[in-house]
């Protein structure tokens, strides 16, 4: 049988989900760089805006970063006035992390293009099929977690 003859498997999801979560990333660099910001530092702010007075364990959880690379990302966000930290009332212990009104803005400046570079990528998916795709993804999620 001749190559051109034989059906190829097609990638398996895995390999498809990484592609996209790489090629996002990669756009997302290009759009937060010049505001001084890794996507990864994006997502954390964009996290903080969502669920505001986070425990570093849970910022990084939720950001999908370890726990030592939340502690570096916050200290560069907090010298940059885009995050701060104050002590839990509920546990002195614990410090919780929250967005400044500074972060609030480098986020809002960000929401057009970071919503255009989503539209771009379901372009070819009807308004049911992007919504089919997002409740895929969080099942998807949900299974895994």
């Amino acid at each position: 049988m001749l190559d051109s003859q034989v059906t190829k498997a097609p990638p398996s999801l895995l390999y498809m989900v990484k592609q996209v979560e790489l090629v996002v990333r990669s756009h997302l660099d290009e759009l937060v760089r010049p505001s001084g910001i890794t996507a990864l530092q994006y997502t954390a702010l964009t996290v903080l805006e969502r669920h505001d007075g986070l425990s570093a364990a849970q910022l990084a959880r939720d950001s999908f970063v370890t726990a030592q690379s939340i502690a570096d990302l916050v200290r560069s966000l907090e010298g940059r006035g885009l995050v701060s930290r104050e002590r839990n009332p509920r546990n002195r212990r614990e410090l919780l992390i929250l967005l400044t009104d500074a972060g609030r803005e480098l986020l809002a400046r960000h929401a057009g293009p970071v919503r255009e570079l989503e539209d771009r990528m379901v372009r070819d998916l009807t308004a049911h099929q992007t919504e089919q795709f997002r409740q895929a993804l969080t099942r998807a999620w949900h299974a895994l977690s």
